[in-house]
């Protein structure tokens, strides 16, 4: 549960709510009693409205800030007006915010790892910028990429590259019988002698 506030002083609050009950059932007396033709009825009636005005104006002052009363969920208001235990609200509301909490956090997960994906491709793909994306990872807690580590990375990815580009320009020559069929794509007839 929520909290109580000790500012608030509660037996007084509802001294208030049993003085304007009784003020509105003075008022009923009043108006049922009521004579037209006398003005001494039309004194009263007024003094009675104006004490009931008086003391809605006082609990109006005693449940407005800084002495705000707890507040308390419509919806839980609701779960209790029509019988069911409002445990049942808490365990919905608690798994609510749990689910709330995990789908948040793997937002941040995937957008955290997109941003350290992002910055390892532009660091190697645009060499100058290498010293914004750090610092822009620094800013936002991402993974931190050094120059030397971006430029190593880079040159194995390009050596790593032509090698297979090599290998595979290897291979298509030997199985299609020479370097001149293998440059031309590997279409060029074969002679016979």
């Amino acid at each position: 549960m929520a909290p109580i506030d000790n500012r608030v002083n509660h037996d007084a609050v509802e001294q208030q709510l049993k003085d304007i009950i009784q003020d509105l059932y003075q008022v009923m007396v009043q108006v049922s009693t009521y004579d037209s033709m006398g003005r001494a009825s039309k004194e009263v009636l007024s003094n009675e409205i104006k004490t009931l005005s008086r003391s809605l104006q006082t609990l109006h002052t005693t449940a407005s800030p800084p002495n705000l009363l707890p507040s308390v969920p419509p919806e839980l208001l609701e779960y209790v007006e029509n019988g069911r235990n409002p445990d049942i609200y808490t365990r919905e509301f608690v798994e609510l915010v749990r689910r709330g909490n995990q789908l948040m956090r793997g937002k941040m997960h995937a957008f955290g790892a997109f941003r350290d994906v992002l910055a390892q491709n532009m660091a190697t793909a645009m060499p100058e910028l290498r010293d914004d994306v750090a610092h822009v990872l620094e800013a936002t807690g991402g993974a931190r990429t050094s120059a030397s580590s971006a430029s190593s990375s880079a040159a194995n990815n390009a050596n790593g590259t032509a090698a297979a580009a090599a290998a595979a320009a290897g291979a298509g020559a030997d199985a299609n019988g020479g370097g001149a069929s293998a440059a031309a794509g590997g279409n060029a007839p074969a002679t016979s002698g």
